[in-house]
This record gives structure tokens, sequence and C-alpha cells, in this order.
């Protein structure tokens, strides 16, 4: 596969704790056929900033392989897991071209909660979007997929995601995620706090929260012009924790 244009034009990181991208981004390999993926802005941004050429990457939650495709591009070594085989074959078509000396790049089927195949303390940067809860169903029929659980249940699924982000990721390095709020009954639940405040007590360290807008969302397109009584969600939460051992 030849890939005619492999970075955004006119890029520059992002400066503030605020993002925003209207246009999500379609060089390379990237679309956003792929309900519920995250804008490859948000990755080039986070990798670019927090790892070197050459650092091995995790997603433990792969999806389209949008993480991966940028550190095939950025020249970081990557391993992408995910529960879902749809996910490996769709993510491996999207990896499916070529960067002269390329890095080494990994999909795996597995389990966010496990990843007993990766040795502790072996991963510069864990950059990752999980699924919000139960908000989109990624599979109809696979028994540990977390996107199939209501809340208070999928914060303790989260709770083994952290402590294996926390175990594989090398000292001093950055665990970075987006997570956004959800409703029920027309109030909101903070999915996105609840969710940083795990990783906290696993032993992360909070560096930044970065309020991320939120566009083109579908459930924004539903509600749009009904008489409801209460605001829309237009926005998520980037999380960048550092994992700091105490000895």
């Amino acid at each position: 596969m030849v890939i005619i244009e492999n970075e955004p034009k006119n890029f520059k990181l992002e400066e503030t704790t605020i993002w925003a991208f209207p246009d999500r981004g379609k060089w390379a390999t990237h679309s956003g056929k792929y309900r519920g993926n995250w804008s490859p802005y948000i990755p080039r941004n986070l990798i670019l900033r927090y790892t070197n050429e050459g650092d091995w990457i995790l997603d433990q939650f792969l999806g389209s392989g949008t993480t991966l495709i940028e550190a095939k591009l950025l020249n970081r070594n990557a391993i992408g897991i995910d529960i879902n085989p749809y996910s490996i074959k769709l993510s491996s078509q999207n990896l499916n071209f070529e960067i002269r000396d390329g890095p080494k790049i990994f999909t795996k089927l597995g389990n966010a909660r496990n990843l007993l195949f990766i040795k502790d303390e072996s991963i510069d940067m864990v950059c990752t979007h999980p699924p919000y809860a139960n908000i989109i169903h990624y599979s109809t029929s696979i028994e540990e997929d977390i996107s199939h659980l209501g809340y208070n249940e999928f914060l303790e699924a989260m709770k083994d995601v952290a402590e294996e982000a926390f175990r594989v990721l090398k000292n001093g390095k950055i665990c970075a995620f987006m997570m956004g709020d959800v409703r029920e009954h027309s109030y909101v639940k903070p999915l996105g706090m609840d969710t940083m405040q795990l990783f906290i007590n696993v032993g992360f360290r909070l560096k930044e929260i970065i309020i991320k807008e939120q566009h083109n969302c579908r459930s924004a397109d539903y509600w749009q012009g009904k008489q409801v009584n209460f605001l829309m969600l237009a926005h998520e939460y980037i999380f960048v924790l550092e994992k700091i051992s105490v000895c």
C-alpha cells in the first residue's frame, strides 16, 4: 500500500489544556468509519510530546488502530490489544503500509485487564481510548467485552486495566487516556473523573487534565431540535498521568 499523505498539513503541538479538532484528520489510513474512535490528532500530540523515536507504546483498546498508525508514522514501536477479533482484522488492514526503516508494530487478541504476556516496566507510554461503559457496544457476544458493562461494573473492570497499565509502564513514563461522562435519566454520571481516580489509586500521579471539545458526534445529531431538559455533553477528558514508583 502506498501512503500519499502521511502527516496532517500545518500541524503543530497543542499548547493549552483545551483541544478541539473540527477536522478529525484523514491522513494516512485514518478514517472516522469506526464508531467512537478518537481523532488521530490526539495520539499524535501525546506521542510527540511524551515519547522519543524507538520507544514502545501500548494501546490496550486497539479499535481500528488509530494510535498504532500514528506510532508507526512517528517511528515508535507499538503493541495494540483488543478483545474483539474484528478490531484485530480492521487495524491490521489499516496498518498495512510501508515506512522506510519502519518500527516494530504488533496487534494481539487479548484482554486489557490481563497483560501477562508483557513484562513489568517494559513500556514507554500507554496511549489508549477505552469505551465509555456501555454507551457503544463493540461486540455482540464476547463475554469479557467491557463495552457491555453498566457504570459500576465498568469501573470495577477499569481497576484491573489501571493496575496492568501501571505494572507494564516504566518508572517516570506517561499513561494517557481519553474518557467522557455519561447521562442516566437526564442526570450526569462523572465517568471521566471516576475513571481517572482509579488510575490515581493504583499509584499514578495526575500531570494534566485536557478538555477535548466534541465535534461530529452522532448523539448530538439525534438530540438536535428535540425538546429536552438537559444540555448535550460536548466535551471529553484526556488524562495524562505519570508513573512514579515509591521505593
